[in-house]
C-alpha cells in the first residue's frame, strides 16, 4: 500500500525504508539516535502535539469572537501557513501524484472549512464545545471507512465501538438529561448549520484519510493545503462578507496561539510519528476529545455538566474499541511499528 502523509491516523509507513521519508518510521531506537533524535524525546514532542491540537476548539472560538467566524479563520490559517513554511517547508508540488494533489487539496480544505466555521458559527461557547465534540466522530468514521474501502482487517469490536461513539455524541447533545432525543433535536434545531458542518467535517476527514492512504505516494502536502484553506476563507470573506474584525490584544493573543497550535502542533506530531513510540502516541491521541473539552472549558470559562463528560468519555471509549478492532495479531516476522501506525490518529481538530 502506498504511503500516506503523517496527517492521517491510518497511514502505513514502510518498515523497510532506509531513509526517513515523510511518513516513514525508523526501525529502532538506535536508528532514531543515529538521526540525532532520541525516541523518548520524540515521543514527548508527539505528546505536545496532542495537547496543542486539543486546545484548537477553545482557541478557534476565542479568535472568532473577536475577528469573526470567517475573517478570524482566514487570519488564523494565514499565520499558521507562515509557521508551517518555516517548520515543515513548502513541498515540491511537481513530485505529487496528480490525484493526491486534486483530491487531497479538495478534501483537506473542505474539512478545515467545516471545522473552523462550525465552531465560529456556534451561538455560544457551550455550543462551540459541543460542536467540537461532534467533529470527534472522525476516528470512528475513518476506521469504518478503512474497513469498507481499504480492506482493513477488523473484528467484531468495531460494532460496539462505533455504536458507543455515536451514543456518546447523542449523550452530549442531549444536554443536562444525557440521552434525551427531544432535547438533542431541539439542540440541533437551534443551530443546524454548526452541527451540520461539524458532522460533515467528520465524514470528510474520514474520506481524506481513506483516499490519501491509497494515492499520496508518501507525499505530504500540509503546507500547501493550509495555504489553500487560507485562500478559500479569504475568498469567502471578500465575496460573501463576514463579521467586522475587532483587533485587540486579546484577539491577537488568541490568533497567535491558535495558529501556533495548528502549525507547531503538526510539526511536533511529525517528529513524534517519525521517531517516537507510535503505540504511546496512538493510545494518548484517543483521549483528545476529553482533553479538548477540558481545555476549551477553561479557555472559554464555560462549565460543563456531568452528562457532557459522560458523553465525551463514550466517544473516547468507542474510538478506542474501533482501534482495537483493527489490531489483529500480525505474524511475528512483521510485527513492528508498521502495524501500530496503521491505526494512529492524525489530530483533534
Amino acid at each position: 500500500m502506498a504511503q500516506d502523509d503523517p496527517l492521517c491516523w491510518n497511514s502505513r509507513p514502510s518498515i523497510r525504508a532506509k531513509r526517513h521519508r515523510p511518513g516513514a518510521i525508523p526501525q529502532s531506537n538506535v536508528e532514531c539516535k543515529q538521526g540525532g533524535m532520541n525516541q523518548r524525546r520524540a515521543t514527548l514532542i508527539g505528546l505536545v502535539a496532542i495537547v496543542l491540537w486539543s486546545s484548537i476548539v477553545g482557541l478557534i472560538r476565542g479568535v472568532s469572537e473577536s475577528l469573526g467566524a470567517t475573517g478570524g479563520a482566514a487570519m488564523m490559517y494565514s499565520v499558521a501557513s507562515v509557521m508551517l513554511l518555516f517548520t515543515v517547508g513548502f513541498p515540491r508540488i511537481r513530485e505529487f501524484p496528480r490525484r493526491y494533489l486534486v483530491w487531497g487539496s479538495l478534501l483537506f480544505v473542505s474539512y478545515e472549512l467545516c471545522l473552523a466555521l462550525s465552531i465560529g458559527y456556534a451561538n455560544s461557547s457551550r455550543q462551540a464545545i459541543e460542536v467540537g465534540m461532534v467533529n470527534y466522530l472522525w476516528p470512528a468514521f475513518t476506521i469504518l471507512a478503512a474497513i469498507l474501502f481499504n480492506r482493513q482487517q477488523s473484528n467484531l469490536l468495531i460494532v460496539p465501538g462505533f455504536l458507543i461513539a455515536i451514543l456518546g455524541i447523542c449523550w452530549v447533545l442531549g444536554g443536562e438529561q444525557g440521552l434525551d432525543l427531544s432535547g438533542m433535536a431541539a439542540n440541533i434545531r437551534d443551530n443546524p448549520l454548526s452541527y451540520g458542518l461539524a458532522f460533515a467535517g467528520a465524514v470528510i476527514w474520514a474520506a481524506y484519510c481513506t483516499v490519501t492512504t491509497r494515492i499520496a505516494g508518501g507525499r505530504n502536502g500540509v503546507t500547501l493545503f493550509f495555504m489553500l484553506t487560507a485562500l478559500a476563507l479569504w475568498a469567502k470573506y471578500l465575496v460573501i462578507g463576514g463579521e467586522a474584525m475587532e483587533l485587540s490584544y486579546q484577539a491577537l493573543i488568541y490568533l497567535v496561539l491558535a495558529a501556533s497550535a495548528m502549525g507547531f502542533g503538526y510539526a511536533a506530531w511529525n517528529v513524534g510519528i517519525l521517531h517516537g513510540n507510535v503505540t504511546v502516541l496512538a493510545g494518548a491521541s484517543y483521549f483528545i476529545p476529553v482533553l479538548s473539552a477540558a481545555l476549551a472549558a477553561v479557555l472559554l470559562r464555560t462549565p460543563l455538566s456531568l452528562s457532557f463528560w459522560q458523553g465525551a468519555a463514550m466517544v473516547c471509549i468507542g474510538s478506542i474499541l474501533c482501534w482495537f478492532a483493527t489490531r489483529a495479531k500480525p505474524p511475528e516476522s512483521t510485527q513492528s511499528a508498521d502495524q501500530v501506525s496503521a491505526t494512529t490518529p492524525r489530530r483533534n481538530g
